[in-house]
Formats: structure tokens, sequence, C-alpha cells
């Protein structure tokens, strides 16, 4: 097949202690690649910046001005990592082969972004990038993480082990992607439901270049319960297994209160009693807190609210750019030839 056109797409948030070290990677990657004649010569990298405080945008439009790989969206306000990653991936599909989601941080390996080339040249149209292991995570963060993935294989959801948003996907997949209209977005588990020919490239993950996460503990576990909430109803419904489980324990509880009504026992233990209440109590309260978290993704979904607003587009001219630095560089071979 001809050389693909190939976008990378890295969603930013308060990153300008990185961007600059990412832009040099991802340039030389691309530069390497184009050079190969792995991939067309109009292939970039599109930044999105996700409402950002910092200088992130400044530094974006900065880059776009003086390196022809970087074109770069300007979101309105913060909408969250994934919704500033569909942002990214659904303009780039518009101009390229194939596109690729990595995070700005650096800890993915982006020498891994040839072997995805190659793969998606083999006819793949979805490779995910797989972390080997996880020996450089913490042991909790190690826990939590393969406890999340292990719940969700047991809820049902369809997600691989170890994989972040690091992948590559062809234009069709976005395009189809597209049609998924749900508010309430987890892409690694989306992409999965798509069901074109997929592989795996397993890598290595870096300590992050610099900069601090912008996943802490609360934003991980929120994230988390998102993803079951969004594609499993396994929860509910265990609910409702256990409002089955309590009430059965109820009939055992009232026959034995009866039998001992009968047979003239004292009843004892005002302590039992309050312990019943309070449980009771407790396991309502968090029946109808789930069941109220599913109601508001209903609520979500119903509005059709869109997901992000792009304040700022700088890949509309990104085609002009690279006809004229095409231009200029055979005006001047054509100089050099000429002396």
């Amino acid at each position: 097949m001809a050389n693909p056109v190939l976008t990378i797409v890295v969603p930013c948030y308060n990153e300008e202690e990185v961007l600059p070290e990412t832009v040099f990677q991802l340039s030389a990657i691309l530069d390497s690649l184009i050079e190969d004649r792995r991939i067309a010569d109009s292939s970039t990298m599109l930044l999105v910046d996700d409402g950002s405080k910092d200088a992130t945008w400044s530094l974006i439009e900065r880059f776009h001005a003086s390196n022809t790989f970087v074109t770069g969206l300007k979101l309105a306000k913060n909408a969250g990592h994934q919704s500033a990653l569909l942002a990214g991936l659904m303009r780039a599909k518009d101009y390229s082969d194939c596109v690729i989601s990595i995070d700005a941080d650096l800890q993915d390996d982006t020498n891994v972004i040839r072997e995805f080339v190659n793969k998606f040249q083999e006819g793949y149209d979805i490779v995910y990038g797989v972390r080997q292991d996880r020996t450089a995570d913490t042991f909790f963060k190690r826990a939590t993480a393969q406890g999340f993935y292990k719940l969700m294989t047991s809820l049902g959801v369809k997600i691989h082990y170890n994989h972040a948003d690091f992948r590559l996907m062809s234009r069709r997949t976005l395009e189809n992607l597209e049609k998924f209209k749900e508010v309430n977005l987890f892409l690694r588990g989306m992409v999965p439901l798509l069901g074109f020919p997929s592989t795996k490239v397993y890598y290595d993950r870096k300590e992050r270049f610099a900069g601090e996460s912008k996943y802490p503990l609360r934003k991980m576990l929120a994230f988390a319960f998102d993803g079951i909430t969004s594609f499993s109803v396994t929860p509910i419904r265990f609910v409702t297994l256990m409002g089955f489980l309590l009430f059965a324990m109820s009939v055992v509880a009232a026959l034995y209160a009866i039998i001992g009504k009968i047979w003239g026992a004292n009843v004892t233990g005002w302590t039992s009693l309050i312990l019943s209440v309070w449980f009771i109590g407790g396991v309502q309260l968090l029946a109808l807190g789930l069941i109220g978290e599913y109601i508001g993704k209903i609520y979500k979904e119903v509005k059709q609210r869109p997901l992000f607003v792009i304040e700022k587009d700088l890949t509309l001219h990104t085609e002009d750019r690279k006809k004229e630095a095409a231009v200029a560089h055979v005006s001047q071979a054509s100089t050099v030839g000429r002396s």
C-alpha cells in the first residue's frame, strides 16, 4: 500500500514542562518514518489543549509556527482526558489514514510507534500498546490496576489487560467509532467493540519525563467507576440479588422470632436489633446511590450535550503549510543545483 498519512494525537492538560521534549521526540519519530518511506510527507502530530491553565497553548502555537509537523486544537474549557482525546481523533480522521494516540508525559515508549505503523501496513486496523509489566509501579498502584482489569473482565467488559490509550487506529475504525453517540466515554472499552482486525505490541513503560501526574488516586477511582458503570449492568443486578438475600434472611429471622414467641423464649438483644437496622439502612442507601449513578448517566445521555467545544483549530492551514514547505524545499534544491 502507498505510504499512509499518519497523525499522532496528544491530549495535553497543563503540560508546559514536558511539551518541548514531547514535540522533539515525536518530531524525530515522524522525520525518521518519512525518511524511511514508511509514512507520507504530510504526516503530523495533533496537540489537543484540554483547557490548560498554564502556557501549554502558547507553546503549541509557537511550535506550530516553527515546526511543520505540529498542529493543534484548543478546547474552550477542560473537557476531560477522554473527551480531549476523542476530539483529536475525530479531527485527525478527516485527513489521516491512521491515527496514533499517546499521552504527553512520555511514559509510553515513542519508539514503538514504528512497530505500530508496521502492523498497520500488515493489515491491522487497531494496534494496542500493552505494557510488559508493572514492576515500576508502587505496590498499591499495581494491585489496584490489576484488580480493576480483573473486575472489568468478570463483569463481562471486553478490555485489554495493561492497555491504556496508547494505540493506533485506521480511518475506518475511527469513522465507525464516531457512530458511538454515548456521552459517558470509556474509550478502552469502546474500541474493542468495533471488532476490526487488531493486534498488540508490548513495551516497557517509562517514568514520567517532567511535571506531575494528571491522574491522582481520586481521579483514577472515578475513572474506574465510570468505566464499570458505563459498560456493565452487573452492579445493578448485584443490588437485586442482595435484596433477595436480605429478604430471605428477614424471613428466617421472622420464623425464629415466631417460634421463640410460641415456646416462650425471652426476646433479647437490643444491640442486634440496632445493628440490623443500621445494616439494612446502609445497604438501602448504597443501593439507592448505585441506582442513582445509573440514572445520572441516563440523564447525561438524554441531554446529548457536546462532549467538547473547539475554540481554535490550527489544523485548518496544515496542508497549505506542507505545500509551501515542499515548494520551498524544491526551490532551494534547484538553486543549489544551479550554483
